[in-house]
C-alpha cells in the first residue's frame, strides 16, 4: 500500500503471481530480457531456424518431458555447431539463442525451438568471419533435418530407453527444420524476440467465452493460410491441454549458446564487437521501475490523483498464499 505525500490518496498495488505460465506476469520480464539482448546485437544478418519434433514423441512427453526437451535443446545446438564448424559452410564458432515452445494453435503438444543464429562466427585466431550465403539460407535445410534427427535420437538415448516402435516410426518420418531468410536488420531481431520469448500457450485476448461447461477461444488455421477460427472445448479438456504445456520445475526455456553463452560473452562476444567496430559489451542492470517508465510508459511512483511523483510505500500486505515477505520487499 502507498500513500501520496501531496494529496494523501492511498493506493494498493497488487503483487504479480510471478508464474512464467501466467499471461499477465511476463511483460516486465520480457522488456528486461529484450534490453539485455539489444547490447549484444552485431551488425550482421540474423537467421531464424525452427527445430520441430514429430508427433510420435507426444505419447512420451507426459512422462519424460524434461528428458525430451533437454535433448531437443542439445540436438539443435549440436546441429548448428556442426555445420558452423565445417569450413564448407562457415568454419568458425557461432552463437545461438533458443526459445522452447511446446504448443500448437489448438493447444495440442507441438514441441519446437525457435533459434536465432547470427550470420557468422569467431575463427580460432579471434577474428569475425561472415557466412558465405548472405541474403540466402544459413545452412541447407535438408541436411539440417537429417543431422538433427540423428543427433536428437543419440542425445535422447543417453537419458532414457526409447521404445522400438517409436524409434522405428520417427526414423520413417520426415523431420522438419524450418529456415527463413535473414531478418531485415538487427532491430527486427529484437522486435521478433519480444513476441516470442515470454509467450505462453494461450493469451487472454484469444479467450472469447467461458461458462460453467465450455471454453471458446480463437486459433489460426495454418492449413488455410492462417485463417482465424474458433474452437469450443469442455472445461476439463481445455485444462488438460493447457496443463500439458507447464514445464518441469526449474526448467530453463530460453538458452544461449556459443559466443552468446553467459560464460563466453565477456571474451568472445567482445572479440566480435571489436572486429566489427562496435562498442564493447558489458552487462547493465535495469530496475523494474526504470523499465516501467521507459518501456511501458507507466510511472509507478506517480499519484493517479494529483499527478505528482510523491508516492511512498506505507505497508506491505502479505498474501494468504504466496512468496515470503522478504521476496515482496524486493518486488
Amino acid at each position: 500500500m502507498s500513500v501520496c505525500k501531496s494529496c494523501g490518496v492511498e493506493t494498493i498495488s497488487y503483487n504479480s503471481c510471478r508464474n512464467r505460465h501466467c499471461p499477465k506476469c511476463q511483460v516486465t520480464n520480457r522488456e528486461k530480457w529484450i534490453l539485455d539482448r539489444e547490447s549484444e546485437l552485431l551488425p550482421v544478418p540474423y537467421y531464424h531456424i525452427v527445430f520441430t519434433l514429430p508427433h510420435a514423441f507426444n505419447e512420451l512427453l507426459p512422462h519424460y518431458d524434461k528428458e525430451i526437451y533437454t535433448a531437443l535443446f542439445a540436438a539443435s545446438w549440436l546441429t548448428i555447431q556442426k555445420f558452423a564448424a565445417d569450413p564448407k559452410y562457415l568454419g568458425a564458432k557461432t552463437g545461438m539463442v533458443s526459445i522452447l515452445h511446446t504448443w500448437g494453435q489448438q493447444l495440442w503438444l507441438h514441441p519446437h525451438v525457435h533459434c536465432i543464429v547470427p550470420g557468422g562466427g569467431i575463427t580460432p585466431s579471434g577474428k569475425w568471419k561472415s557466412c558465405r550465403y548472405k541474403d540466402k539460407y544459413l545452412f541447407p535445410k535438408r541436411a539440417l533435418s537429417t543431422v538433427f534427427r540423428a543427433t536428437f535420437m543419440a542425445e535422447l538415448r543417453k537419458k532414457m530407453i526409447v521404445a522400438q516402435h517409436i524409434s522405428k516410426k520417427v526414423f520413417q518420418t520426415k523431420w522438419v527444420v524450418y529456415a527463413k531468410r535473414p531478418f531485415a536488420s538487427p532491430k527486427t531481431v529484437v522486435e521478433y524476440l519480444g513476441r516470442y520469448t515470454h509467450k505462453i500457450a494461450i493469451s487472454n485476448h484469444r479467450l472469447k467465452k467461458v461458462d460453467q461447461e465450455n471454453v471458446t477461444f480463437t486459433y489460426k488455421d495454418y492449413r488455410q493460410e492462417g485463417k482465424n477460427k474458433q474452437i469450443k472445448l469442455g472445461g476439463s479438456e481445455f485444462l488438460r491441454r493447457f496443463s500439458s504445456h507447464i514445464l518441469p520445475s526449474g526448467f530453463v526455456r530460453i538458452r544461449h549458446y556459443g559466443f552468446l553463452a553467459s560464460r563466453n560473452k565477456n571474451k568472445e562476444l567482445n572479440l566480435a564487437k571489436k572486429d566489427l567496430n562496435q562498442p564493447k559489451w558489458q552487462k547493465v542492470k535495469y530496475s523494474w521501475v526504470q523499465i516501467a517508465k521507459e518501456k511501458l510508459n507507466y510511472n509507478p511512483e506517480r499519484c493517479h490523483c494529483c499527478g505528482y511523483e510523491t508516492l511512498i510505500t506505507t505497508k506491505l500486505i502479505a498474501p494468504e498464499r504466496g512468496p515470503p515477505l522478504r521476496q515482496l520487499k524486493n518486488a
